[in-house]
C-alpha cells in the first residue's frame, strides 16, 4: 500500500490518501487540504478512488470533503453515526473558530466496529470505535496502518475539552483498543508526525510506564 501525507491543512490537520499498487483502488482518509493536488495525484496515477473516509467530524477533518466529493462523486463519503450531530454543528465550529463557513459535506455510509466488506484492494479495512475525543471518533486499520484521527498522536493524545469529548473514553480507547494491537503498527496521526504503536505505549506521557 502507498501512503501520500497532505499535512499542510487548516489548523496543521493531515489529509491522506492512500492506495492498492496493485489494483489502484485509493482511499483518502479525512480531507482538509490539497485539493487539487490530490486530485492530480489520483488522475495521473489512475487511481480508483472508493471512499473519503472521517475519523471524526471536527471542522478542519472535513473542510475540504464536499469539495473532493464533488470531483469524484463515485467515492463514497463514510463516517460513524455517533459523530452526525458534531458534523451538523461544522457552521457553529467555524464561526467559534474565526474562519469562514464551509459545505457541510453529505454522507453516503455510516460505519461501525461492526462494518464487514470495506476493502482496499484485497485488504479489509477494519474500523476501531475510539470515543474520547468526540462520541463518533474512529480509527482505519488497514493492515500494518492505524489512521488514527485525533485519538492517538506522537508523544501525545486528542484534546477532550471539546463537545464530546471525555478523558477517561479516550483512555481507555488507547489502552484497550489501540495498545492491544501489534507494537510494530504504523500510526498515521491526524496532526504531527506519524509513530507506532510500540513506540506510543513506551513513551507517550500520558499513559506513564504502565506498558
Amino acid at each position: 500500500m502507498k501512503i501520500l501525507a497532505y499535512p499542510n491543512g487548516i489548523f496543521g490537520a493531515t489529509t491522506y490518501l492512500a492506495y492498492d499498487e496493485k489494483s489502484l483502488e485509493g482511499v483518502i482518509v479525512d480531507c482538509t487540504s490539497s485539493v487539487d493536488e490530490i486530485e492530480k495525484e489520483i488522475k495521473n496515477k489512475k487511481i480508483k478512488l472508493k471512499y473519503i473516509l472521517i475519523t471524526h467530524g471536527h471542522f478542519d477533518h472535513v473542510y475540504c470533503v464536499a469539495k473532493m466529493k464533488e470531483k469524484f462523486q463515485s467515492a463514497l463519503v463514510m463516517m460513524n453515526k455517533d459523530d452526525l450531530p458534531l458534523l451538523n454543528q461544522v457552521p457553529l465550529q467555524c464561526s467559534m473558530a474565526g474562519i469562514d463557513e464551509i459545505k457541510v459535506p453529505c454522507i453516503d455510509g455510516l460505519l461501525d466496529e461492526n462494518t464487514k466488506n470495506l476493502t482496499l484492494g484485497n485488504t479489509e479495512i477494519k474500523i476501531i470505535h475510539t470515543k474520547g475525543h468526540s462520541k463518533g471518533g474512529v480509527c482505519y486499520l488497514i493492515n500494518d496502518v492505524l489512521f488514527s484521527g485525533d485519538t492517538l498522536f506522537r508523544a501525545s493524545i486528542g484534546r477532550c475539552d471539546l463537545f464530546g469529548g471525555d478523558y477517561k473514553e479516550i483512555e481507555d480507547s488507547i489502552k484497550n483498543k489501540l495498545f492491544v494491537l501489534d507494537e510494530n503498527i504504523t500510526v498515521y496521526p491526524g496532526h504531527g508526525d506519524k509513530t507506532t504503536i510500540g513506540y506510543e505505549k513506551k513513551y507517550n506521557p500520558y499513559f506513564g510506564s504502565n506498558y
